[in-house]
């Protein structure tokens, strides 16, 4: 039974090395820290004296994480922030139940093999389970953590950031056996190779993405612009003159941050016209976003999913369009070219929560009056738009909008339907001097690598960053501290990877491995649960004289 102190000190404890693994991710971005990172939890977890001691500190351990990994929320979300990482804390208790059970005791072979199986598994439940959109999306899976490291984003390409977080998982957990279980030294060393040999071997033999052609994309980062009643046409106008930097070099597209423009371009010809003015002057179309409200005249005649055609939005051409019907805010991104409004369009579809808007805002409504939550809900876009590069035809364009490219399937999908570019166009203004723009930039070199399509990272105030089909970096990247414009050779990319040929694989076989470890347990219990049979009298035997 533990005393008071020795509680209080392994709940702050739990707290603490729960909230380690963000060392891993940037700014610090210690990579190779991820792999030793859950150590000094699962130590904390395996000597819980019962198992309701090691949920509760896998609960502390689970909203430190999440209060570490997003402590750039703060200005933000404020005190809503405990509640929210309490609430989400509570998906590691299955975690750290099983690293009690497996990895408690001696650590006997049978038992330590299993671990490093069902270990990682259970942590990748976690992870599964808080990447639902409402409870903020995949930000800081394990995965993540890897995003320049060349040998593991090739793993990306085979089982996406799920393969990695697996793998992170399991060389922590075979750490934890070599420090406390002398008797499972063999698995665990086996379990180290195991990952090393599985890394090596992708390196080796799984294909890189082949090389075809190029594109070169200018990013255009305006730089922080004052608050007031005219910062949107003041952002624009930094933008419009930077933009006309570009001309004579020739781009083949001009992409420009989220919130880019703000008002809507058939309430606004003037912008759509001037916009359109601009991209006759550097000869490329522009890819710029919308944030505004859109009237339901604004809506275009034709709505189609990716890879349709709708019909044009403005003068000149035709393009594809995945908006919505209602009217309302929408963030939408619009290619423009010398013409006006292409009429390809893709509005946002998945929002941010309380950024964006209130999830139940009837109940939680309040959270409006003590940070910067939305104070009116955005409209989420129908589907995904794969766009036709004009004057380009053999390249189709892949738009996201901010945390969109912390979601692996949307990129994938994209992937599948063609798209040859990927392009996530965000807005980090709000979290300037923190670790949020290195954080949110280094996410489009997972989706690169696992799609095996270049991608382009364009924000108004940095970090802006361009990657390749196998997710290393070109060029230089655009710090918060820039305004500028920068000129990107991209090299395109045919084939596909297994990752978006058979999608999130490594998600079903860690889904597999637990059901059957709790079928297996189920049966277990049900007969250690069952009377045991009462002996039989031998038979009576009758003894002659």
């Amino acid at each position: 039974m533990l005393s008071k102190p020795a509680r209080w000190w392994r709940a702050a404890a739990a707290v603490a090395a729960g909230g380690l693994p963000c060392l891993a991710f940037p700014a610090p971005a210690l990579w190779w820290f991820a792999y030793v990172a859950l150590v000094p939890w699962m130590l904390l977890l395996r000597s819980a004296p019962t198992g309701r001691r090691a949920a509760l500190e896998g609960w502390l351990g689970g909203a430190g994480f999440i209060l570490a990994v997003h402590h750039w929320l703060l200005p933000s979300l404020h005190v809503f922030l405990l509640p929210l990482a309490a609430l989400l804390g509570l998906l590691w208790i299955p975690w750290a139940l099983l690293v009690r059970e497996l990895l408690g005791g001696d650590g006997a072979r049978g038992r330590a093999g299993a671990a490093l199986v069902l270990v990682p598994a259970a942590w990748l439940l976690s992870e599964l389970a808080r990447s639902w959109q409402g409870l903020g999306g995949p930000w800081g899976l394990l995965g993540s953590s890897q995003w320049q490291v060349p040998p593991v984003l090739r793993l990306a390409s085979v089982g996406g950031v799920w393969l990695v977080s697996l793998l992170v998982a399991a060389v922590n957990c075979a750490v934890v056996l070599l420090i406390v279980a002398p008797a499972a030294r063999v698995p665990a060393v086996a379990g180290l190779t195991g990952c090393a040999v599985l890394t090596g071997v992708v390196w080796l033999w799984v294909p890189r993405p082949e090389v075809s052609g190029g594109l070169r994309v200018a990013v255009v980062q305006p730089g922080l612009v004052a608050d007031g009643p005219d910062s949107a046409d003041r952002r624009f106008a930094a933008g419009e003159r930077l933009t006309r930097g570009l001309a004579g070099q020739h781009p083949d597209l001009v992409v420009w941050g989220e919130s880019s423009v703000g008002a809507d371009l058939t309430a606004r010809p003037d912008l759509a016209r001037r916009l359109a003015a601009l991209s006759a002057e550097v000869g490329a179309p522009l890819l710029v976003n919308v944030d505004a409200r859109r009237p339901p005249a604004a809506e275009p005649g034709t709505t189609g999913g990716a890879g349709g055609t709708g019909a044009a939005a403005g003068a000149g051409g035709t393009g594809t369009t995945g908006g919505s019907g209602a009217p309302g805010i929408y963030k939408s991104a619009v290619l423009v070219g010398p013409e006006g409004p292409t009429g390809a369009r893709y509005d946002k579809m998945r929002l941010v929560p309380f950024g964006e808007y209130i999830p139940a805002r009837a109940l939680f409504g309040w959270a409006t009056s003590v940070g910067k939550a939305a104070g009116e809900d955005r409209v989420p876009g129908a589907s995904p738009v794969v766009m036709d590069l004009p004057g380009r035809p053999d390249v189709r364009l892949g738009p996201l909008v901010c945390f969109e490219s912390a979601f692996p399937d949307m990129s994938r999908h994209l992937a599948r339907e063609g798209a040859g570019l990927l392009i996530a166009q965000s807005a980090t203004s709000s979290f300037q001097h923190s670790w949020a723009p290195a954080q949110h930039a280094s996410l489009a070199a997972l989706r690169a690598a696992e799609s095996g399509r270049p991608m382009v990272h364009a924000t108004l105030t940095g970090i802006s960053a361009v990657y390749g089909p196998s997710g290393e970096r070109l060029g230089s990247s655009l710090p918060t501290s820039a305004s500028t414009a920068a000129l990107y050779e991209v090299p395109l990319a045919r084939g596909t990877t297994l990752y978006v040929r058979f999608g999130d694989w490594p998600v079903g076989a860690a889904l597999a491995v637990l059901a059957v470890y709790c079928a297996a347990a189920g049966v277990r219990s049900f007969r250690a649960g069952r009377p045991a049979p009462e002996p039989t009298a031998p038979r009576a035997r009758t003894a002659r004289g």
